[in-house]
């Protein structure tokens, strides 16, 4: 009787733990939940959309006076490049680009802030969107470039949460203290 026990309680276990296990990662799911985590996923760090929620347009574009991009410019920095990436995964045109990366801060108008953020949302939508429906071979061929999108957008993203500190703006309930 005691032996039944012991197995009854053994395969509940093992039940149990079979329910609790993830399907191993893949290299779509990194990149894919790399992307995520920098758009609007919470996780080890601030998201973009999190970390630009609630701004108003005074607070996107104010500067501290030492020649650093404010929030807006940031944004549109950060849509400008996902949208580039974008579209050469899909085959089409990009904007135009001089080589001069310091132009595509500039194109931030905090009359349209709204419509920036809204922006950054629907690039990131889209950029995570079109990477899942890539197979095997085309994440390979687009894996360094998904990893380094990853990194820029968490890279300013950081930025951001920073101007927002020295500005105080942040809330550290949200991720950030």
């Amino acid at each position: 009787m005691k032996c039944v026990v012991l197995l009854l309680m053994l395969a509940a276990s093992l039940q149990s733990f079979a329910q609790q296990a993830k399907p191993t990662p893949t290299l779509k799911s990194i990149l894919l939940e790399q992307l995520r985590t920098t758009h609007n996923e919470k996780d080890w760090f601030v998201s973009a959309n999190i970390a630009i929620e609630g701004l108003t347009p005074d607070q996107a574009k104010w500067a501290d006076g030492s020649g650093n991009h404010s929030i807006g410019q940031l944004t549109v920095h950060l849509i400008f490049w996902n949208r580039q990436q974008l579209a050469k995964m899909k085959g089409e045109p990009e904007a135009k680009y001089s080589g001069n990366n310091d132009e595509t801060f500039n194109g931030f108008d905090a009359a349209n802030w709204s419509a920036t953020v809204k922006q950054l949302d629907d690039v990131l939508t889209d950029l995570e969107k079109t990477v899942g429906t890539f197979d095997d071979a085309r994440i390979n061929q687009w894996a360094s470039n998904l990893a380094h999108i990853g990194t820029h957008n968490a890279y300013h993203t950081g930025q951001i949460v920073d101007i927002r500190k020295r500005q105080g703006s942040w809330n550290p309930e949200k991720g950030v203290k």
